[in-house]
């Protein structure tokens, strides 16, 4: 999904109306901030956030830190080297001369943890907001939190984002909006199939829809064929026969009771310090603690 366009698109998905957990997280953020850096509090530290994007959001917990002259290296990590650069370059903006140390890094979540454990003698807090953890089903979301427990110290910190079960119509607006920028998202991963590995997609064969899984909890987007049709990959020396309404299953995104959260932490070596919520109760940044 997040080559640089992809990257971009998803900044142009959390900027619209439909889709509230930017605005949840960013009030949760703004309200909560200094509460947040008082428990960063100490000697100084690692501040690492899995999947940056543009670093809109987390520049309020930076100023947060700052104001309480808390010292700390920022470790901004993306798969997209774009999405780095440009949060680079909005740090630079805001401050002139950045008053804090910044090493960005291009890499997936768990090359991202191998950095932590290379610097495991260092104290750290870990920022995995946006519901990143959503796009995990849970034998996976254990498997991560584990391995980030693994890579931590004993009372390090992660402050992580928790999309919220909600009415069904709220969350099915989010992941079809009017401007079908979320279609467009889902759709660019056809386009780099056909790009890089010499694919013959056909955007107008499908039809992109998400949709509400009760028993998993997860909206799940597709798009789904409209015809009788066949795609070949060059790369892969295979041919795909579609039928029509067969759909290709393209990301979750799961949501979360607190007891989910609660549950989460306990089974993955972590302490909830405090569950702080947007004023609709949409959205949940849970702050935790590595216990060892």
């Amino acid at each position: 999904f997040y080559d640089d366009k992809g990257s971009k698109l998803f900044q142009q998905i959390m900027e619209l109306e439909e889709y509230y957990p930017t605005r949840c997280e960013a009030e949760i953020l703004s309200k909560c901030g200094a509460e947040m850096a008082e428990f960063a509090s100490g000697d100084k530290f690692n501040l690492i956030e899995l999947g940056c994007g543009d670093g809109a959001k987390t520049v309020m917990l930076l100023d947060s830190l700052i104001k309480k002259n808390i010292e700390f290296n920022f470790v901004p990590l993306d798969i997209s080297q774009a999405a780095v650069e440009f949060l680079l370059g909005n740090l630079e903006k805001k401050y002139g001369e950045i008053p804090f140390k910044v090493q960005g890094l291009v890499a997936e979540y768990f090359q991202g943890l191998g950095w932590l454990t290379d610097n495991a003698s260092e104290r750290n807090m870990v920022l995995f907001l946006g519901s990143n953890i959503g796009n995990f089903n849970k034998p996976t979301a254990l498997r991560f939190l584990r391995h980030l427990w693994h890579s931590l110290n004993d009372g390090d910190l992660i402050l992580i984002g928790f999309d919220l079960k909600k009415d069904l119509d709220i969350l099915y607006d989010a992941y079809n909006d009017k401007k079908g920028i979320t279609k467009e998202f889902n759709f660019n991963v056809l386009d780099r199939i056909n790009s890089l590995l010499g694919g013959n997609f056909k955007r107008e064969n499908f039809q992109h829809q998400g949709l509400y899984n009760i028993q998993t909890g997860a909206m799940e987007s597709y798009l789904i064929s409209q015809q009788k049709h066949s795609v070949h990959i060059e790369e892969v020396g295979k041919t795909f026969n579609f039928e029509p309404w067969e759909a290709i299953h393209m990301e979750y995104s799961y949501k979360y009771l607190e007891s989910d959260i609660q549950s989460l932490s306990s089974s993955t070596g972590f302490e909830i310090l405090k569950n702080f919520t947007d004023e609709q109760g949409y959205f949940i940044d849970s702050l935790w603690k590595v216990k060892k």
